[in-house]
Parts: C-alpha cells; structure tokens; sequence
C-alpha cells in the first residue's frame, strides 16, 4: 500500500517522549506489520485533508486537546473519518477518547487505531481498500441501544445531588474539550449548585502554609518512589498547604466537594493537588483533578448511590478485553496500601501509587449534557507500577467495552466505583 501520512502531535508537558515520532518502537512495529514507512509529517498540518492519501493523527501525549482545536480543527469538517492513533503510555489513549468526543458532539466520523502494532497495521489495510466512512452517532445525545453503545443508559437518578454545593476551582483544563457541563442543567437534573472559585483564592489560601494533619492520617507511608525522585520535607508541606487551602474553601463555600484545575499550581506553587485530593476524598469530600466537572458530578452521584469514594481515571491501554486505567492521585480509603511518588507529568509534587483490592468494580461517568451515562460492570484483576504512566495503575476485565471505549466515548475521565452501582 503506499505511504500513509503521519502527523503527530505532542504536549510539553512531556518531555518523556522523543522529539520524533519516528523513533518510537510503537512507530516502528506499525511500520514494520506494514511492509511501508509512514510519511511523516509532525505537527504541520498545512496539508492535511487536502489530498487523497491515507492520514493518521498520532496523538502521542496527553493533554493535545487544545492543540488540535488549534491545528486540526479549523480544516473539519472533511470528508470520510478522522482516524486517531494511540498508543498505550503517556495518556495518548484517553487524550484521543476526548478529541474522539468532541468529533461526534458535532457529528463529524472518527475513529480511534489502538491495538497492537498488526492489527492497526491490518485495520489501515482494510481502511485503504474500502475507504468507507466510519460513523458514530453522538451517543452524548442519545442513549439508544447499539453494538458499542450497549453500555449507555439515560440518566434515571432524579435530583440525587439535592441541596449539595460543588466548587469549581480554576475552571475546566484546556484539554477538556468535550467535557463543559450547563451549571443550570446541573441544578434541573441533579439538584447539584456549582460555584465558580478564582484559581488565585485558592494561591493565596496556600501561600499561608496553614496546614495541620488530619485525624488518623500520617505521612509514614513508604517514600521510594520507583520512577520519580525521592520526596522531602518541603514536597510534603507544599502538597498539605494545597490540603490545608482547599479544607478552607470547602468551609468558606459549605462545599460537598470540588474539582481542581490542578496544573496551573505546577508553577505557581512548584507542587501538586494529588495528595490533597486524595485526602479529602477520603473524608468524604468528592474531589476531582483538571477542573472535570462531568467526572466530579459522577463521582458525586456513585457516593451518593453507595456511600463510598471513587476513583478518577485516564485509560491508558487496552489489551482485549483488559482495561489499563491510571492516575496519579487515589482516595487513599480505597487502597490497601500505597507509597509516594512524584506527579507523572511534571516529576514534581507529593503524588501516590495505591493498590486497589481486587474484585467487582463498575466502570462509571455522566455525559457532559447529564442526560446520558455509561456503567460498565467490571472486575478489577492487577495493581501494576509500570514506566511513562499516571502512578496508580489497575487492570481491569470488562469483556466487550473496547468498542464503547474507543467509538462512542463520552470524554476522557471516568471513574472506578468499587462493587455495583
């Protein structure tokens, strides 16, 4: 087959990854299952679109969301699929369930190549020789049956999150570019307030390095992080000041919980939000990372449901009917044990590698319209520690979800509610 055309784009944030595609294994094996090289193009995408050969977007890291509003975007829509790849590290795949997202929220095809380096070589083969769109419904808007669609559902839950308040800390990711919530729809359909809270308030709270130890907390966890650096002293009282700051705003706007735009503290703070997170969560106050408001509100709705916390996650990898899930921050009342490590992206900050215990899970989010949901019924089976990934890491079976996962996602985060739903 001739050469398909590969263009990639990559967040500075990081820096793990080889400045050319080409270099990567994962690049090379496709390359090698194929008989033919790709034709390389970066990230200029001047001429994407605009010709008859077979085109890839690589989307190697996390958080290239916005990049491809910037760059991709202003040339859709365009006739046939948009095909993403997506490796298994570095967040690639949950970037590309989002982007994937944002595409059907406007009715335009796509489709994610995630597998092993031969059968996304065979699926470009069998792409080149039928060149037939690839269309998905919006599944944000409709929650009728469907071959990938069997695990969505409308929402039935009424105004379960009555009379309970939500702040909104430095409002919503970039990156997050399917997932805005209407804040009176949130108020209509799940009785939930949300309150907008200046990233500055919260600066200044943490300036004040006001911090004591909750109740039956301790920092004798073990601190050998096997991917980051060592932590010291001052990694811990920057990460509890973040604690101390968001337990204040919690008082000062009778919070039942909250989601954090948590990147703009790496370097306004030079630490984290994912030990504060994963403390409040275990005091019951539901709290979520990257300002996701559809992840806080679901997590919201699974405490609401079954008393317990849950856990926020990227889908990193997918192997069959195995799900690699992974973030750097853990209610630590779900974990049986952890340690520290630093913040994936950035190797700074107090982050936490937890493992779960194994058993029944359900695979859980609202749409960003809170019309529809996805709950998957899963079993958790592995706690790995793997390189160039979010640092708490569970496998988990989930037979027969990979289609949803990687055709009709509703965004990027979801979350891991222990037992049923």
């Amino acid at each position: 087959m001739d050469s398909p055309v590969l263009y990639s784009l990559t967040s500075s944030l990081h820096g793990e990854m080889a400045p050319d595609a080409r270099r990567e294994p994962f690049i090379q094996a496709i390359e090698a299952a194929l008989g033919t090289p790709f034709d390389c193009r970066g990230a200029d995408f001047d001429g994407y679109g605009q010709d008859d050969a077979l085109e890839l977007i690589y989307i190697r890291t996390g958080g290239t969301e916005g990049l491809f509003l910037e760059k991709v975007a202003p040339a859709l829509p365009l006739e046939g699929a948009v095909r993403l790849l997506a490796s298994g590290q570095s967040n690639s795949l949950a970037a590309s369930m989002e982007i994937l997202s944002w595409l059907r929220q406007r009715g335009i095809d796509g489709e994610i190549l995630h597998n092993s380096p031969a059968d996304i070589a065979a699926r470009l083969r069998a792409i080149r020789g039928a060149e037939t769109p690839v269309s998905h419904p919006d599944a944000s808007k409709t929650c009728l049956p469907g071959a990938e669609k069997a695990f969505l559902h409308p929402v039935t839950f009424g105004r379960i999150l009555e009379g309970q308040r939500f702040g909104v800390i430095g409002k919503p990711s970039d990156w997050l570019i399917s997932s805005d919530v209407d804040y009176s729809a949130a108020r209509e359909i799940l009785g939930a307030e949300l309150i907008d809270i200046p990233i500055p308030e919260l600066v200044e709270e943490a300036r004040k390095e006001q911090w004591t130890l909750p109740e039956g907390f301790s920092l004798n966890a073990p601190n050998a992080p096997r991917y980051g650096r060592k932590l010291d002293e001052n990694d811990f009282r920057g990460a509890l000041s973040i604690y101390g700051a968001l337990r204040r705003l919690v008082a000062r706007y009778r919070l039942n919980g909250l989601t954090l735009r948590c990147f703009d503290l790496l370097d306004v703070l030079h630490n984290t939000g994912c030990l504060a997170l994963a403390i409040l969560n275990t005091e019951g106050i539901t709290a979520t990372c990257e300002g996701d408001v559809p992840a806080m509100l679901s997590m919201a709705v699974a405490r609401a449901r079954t008393g317990s916390a849950s856990f926020q996650v990227n889908l990193s990898r997918i192997e069959g009917g195995r799900l690699l899930f992974a973030h750097c921050t853990v209610p630590l009342s779900l974990v049986r044990n952890y340690c520290y490590d630093t913040h994936f992206e950035s190797g700074i900050g107090v982050a936490v590698h937890g493992e779960m215990p194994e058993g029944e899970v359900t695979l859980f989010k609202l749409s960003p319209d809170l019309k529809c949901m996805v709950s998957i019924p899963a079993r958790l089976v592995e706690n790995p520690y793997g390189n160039h990934l979010c640092r708490t890491q569970v496998v988990v079976e989930a037979p027969g979800a990979a289609d949803y996962f990687l055709k009709t996602p509703i965004g990027n985060h979801h979350v891991i509610v222990p037992g049923k739903l």
